[in-house]
């Protein structure tokens, strides 16, 4: 398929390369990543080409922003990303589009920078790694105090990209002696489908039912478990939600292929979710986009549905080329 949009790829500015982990990495990969991550122009345009991929839509690559502990330097860090990607967008209008990072250490400056991000610079979403680093620990988006930020979002009409972070250092045991767990083998995913529930059964959803969420990797795992969360959740001790949390993600989520390019993961996501919620996405450079077009472009199903979930879902959700 020609005239594809993958929504879940990254991009690092040289002053953030920081917070790009090297937890899982040798020195000489990290530095190979780097400079993938960076380049942002002929190479990658080239390696879009040959997959098929019109539009790649950008984000600021883990842990990013909410890696800073230090709220004046996240909202700083925040806003110069997101001028560089307004930048690359400029001169690419028509290949590349982008979600806007922003600090939620201070939801009014979240709110203020979510606001000119789309409205000033054409950026067409936000992607958030993960919870909020805070001396404390971590901050997740459920508490009421990020209201503002989702009413936000939903008065914008843009959705929220919810991307994996490594879990937080107190919540690691289970993971001991076992690194090779942590990370986007498995513990990437535990940790933002947790943050995905939390989101639903704190009611957010009920609050504000315009909010749409995108998770990635055919969406952590949550279109293969709520079932039975629903049913344990009505049994064990009842729901204060207004409706079954399968509901929440049918309505509210979307999920997207990034690096999770199995068949019948994919079948068995659009059994549950149908084929308007499911985007396509490469997450590169993590992934390579050869690999992931090959394998989108061939996959069993219907035309009708590789066109929706090949591009017309993003276009229609991030509204590109408005």
């Amino acid at each position: 398929m020609v005239g594809k949009v993958a929504v879940e790829e990254h991009f690092v500015c040289p002053d953030h390369e920081e917070y790009v982990s090297k937890a899982w990495m040798s020195p000489e990969m990290h530095r190979r990543m780097i400079g993938r991550l960076s380049e942002v122009g002929e190479e990658r345009l080239a390696r879009m080409d040959a997959a098929g991929i019109d539009v790649a839509v950008l984000s600021l690559v883990t842990e990013g922003v909410q890696a800073e502990p230090d709220a004046a330097r996240a909202a700083a860090k925040a806003a110069r990303a997101n001028d560089v990607l307004a930048s690359v967008i400029e001169r690419y209008p028509d290949r590349f589009s982008g979600l806007a990072a922003v600090s939620l250490h201070d939801v009014d400056v979240a709110v203020t920078e979510l606001d000119r991000a789309v409205r000033a610079l054409g950026l067409v979403g936000v992607c958030v790694n993960g919870f909020t680093t805070v001396a404390e620990g971590g901050e997740y988006y459920d508490d009421p105090k990020f209201l503002p930020f989702w009413q936000c979002l939903a008065e914008l009409g843009v959705p929220l990209y919810l991307h994996p972070r490594y879990p937080l250092p107190s919540q690691r045991g289970i993971y001991e002696g076992r690194p090779e767990l942590l990370g986007s083998t498995w513990g990437f995913g535990v940790e933002t489908a947790t943050h995905a529930l939390r989101l639903i059964t704190s009611g957010l959803f009920d609050r504000v039912p315009g909010a749409t969420v995108i998770l990635g990797h055919l969406g952590e795992t949550l279109p293969f478990t709520l079932y039975r969360m629903q049913g344990r959740m009505k049994a064990l001790r009842g729901s204060a939600l207004a409706k079954p949390v399968t509901e929440y993600l049918h309505e509210n989520f979307y999920v997207a292929t990034s690096g999770n390019f199995h068949t019948p993961t994919l079948l068995g996501a659009l059994l549950e979710m149908g084929a308007d919620r499911v985007l396509f996405a490469v997450d590169y450079p993590f992934e390579e986009m050869e690999e992931a077009a090959s394998w989108f472009d061939s996959v069993p199903i219907a035309a009708a549905d590789r066109a929706k979930i090949g591009a017309s879902n993003a276009r229609r959700l991030l509204e590109l080329g408005r």
